[in-house]
């Protein structure tokens, strides 16, 4: 069956991403990793698999939620898993040792993914795991970025909380009657991802890591671009209409 133009731009991402999950967790990498990353490696594990499992989504019918009567669905399941099994086995030949609770991690994260597109639209999924993205690479309980490479920390949050935002608008779309260039909208569109920021960045001082007053105003920046520049092109779009 030939693959329409969507989905052929659409499984590029897994064509990146699979291949380079295989290659970290056969690489002694991660270990030096997980010394300067404070999330559990069990952690990693689900956010990886969870990821995994959306970019195979989105490369198959990301216009559809996921359908347990519908053998799509399962055959994403299965390959994941017996991926999973694989995955573990051959870490065995590489230096370093399978784990059962790597596994485990591995299959909750799969299936957190799929019940979750089962049950959300495709793009809350996406925000979802933007959110959980942004949090893993950016808070002193995830990866404590910012000390490692401040240049890449300072990217993560100016385009991280941008394409947060960018999703949380392709939602407004679809919950809310509002629309751009209104007042309302430009509230409505600001208010999730500066409450989210605020949430990450207050938990980042409350375990100790910061405040990170820095971090934020990159992230405000990112924000407010985003929603500035959608919300000025629909303005001119009115006046001259």
């Amino acid at each position: 069956m030939a693959l329409s133009h969507r989905q052929k731009i659409s499984i590029i991402p897994v064509l990146f991403y699979w291949p380079a999950i295989f290659i970290l967790t056969h690489m002694p990498i991660p270990r030096l990793v997980f010394r300067a990353v404070r999330a559990s490696d069990k952690t990693l594990h689900f956010i990886a698999y969870f990821v995994l499992v959306f970019l195979l989504w989105f490369a198959i019918n990301p216009d559809k939620k996921v359908s347990w009567r519908r053998a799509a669905a399962w055959w994403v399941l299965l390959a994941v898993i017996w991926y999973g099994v694989f995955d573990e086995w051959l870490q065995g030949y590489v230096g370093r040792d399978p784990d059962v609770m790597d596994f485990l991690a591995n299959l909750t994260g799969t299936l957190t993914c799929l019940v979750l597109l089962s049950i959300f639209p495709f793009w809350c999924v996406s925000l979802i795991v933007t959110g959980a993205i942004i949090f893993v690479l950016t808070n002193p309980v995830g990866a404590n970025a910012a000390s490692l490479l401040p240049a890449a920390n300072a990217m993560i949050h100016l385009f991280g909380y941008g394409f947060f935002s960018i999703l949380w608008i392709r939602g407004m779309q679809q919950l809310l009657s509002v629309r751009a260039p209104q007042v309302r909208w430009l509230m409505v569109a600001l208010s999730l991802p500066i409450i989210f920021l605020l949430a990450v960045r207050l938990l980042s001082a409350i375990t100790g890591g910061g405040f990170g007053l820095l971090s934020a105003i990159i992230s405000l920046i990112g924000i407010t671009a985003v929603v500035a520049a959608i919300f000025v092109t629909a303005l001119f779009r009115r006046k001259r209409a």
